[in-house]
């Protein structure tokens, strides 16, 4: 190997490694909320929170409060259940709309 190919393959491997630094501190302060979310669509001008007693909730967009409602209490039931938390208890904490 060439000295200027040992500095590519380092530099690949550090960079490797800052990328998967990153990836687990992201992933760590994701902890640290109690909900997932999903980016809100185009136009999306509502949305609502739903968290269970325990396990991760959810945050959803939606055109209408209603729809901000159904989809955050959709995600709270299936990030809670696979957190290892109670889905029956998820339940809408916040909801409103941007104008």
């Amino acid at each position: 190997m060439t000295g200027h190919t040992v500095r590519q393959c380092s530099s690949w491997i550090l960079l490797s490694l800052l990328a998967v630094d990153l990836a687990l501190i992201a992933g760590c302060s994701g902890k640290a909320s109690t909900a997932q979310y999903s980016a809100p669509s185009v136009g999306s001008t509502c949305y609502a929170k739903a968290l269970p007693t325990v396990g991760e909730g959810g945050l959803a967009w939606g055109d209408t409060l209603d729809m901000a409602r159904q989809k955050s209490l959709s995600n709270c039931i299936r990030y809670s259940g696979r957190s290892g938390g109670t889905p029956s208890t998820c339940k809408v904490v916040m909801a409103e709309c941007k104008h």
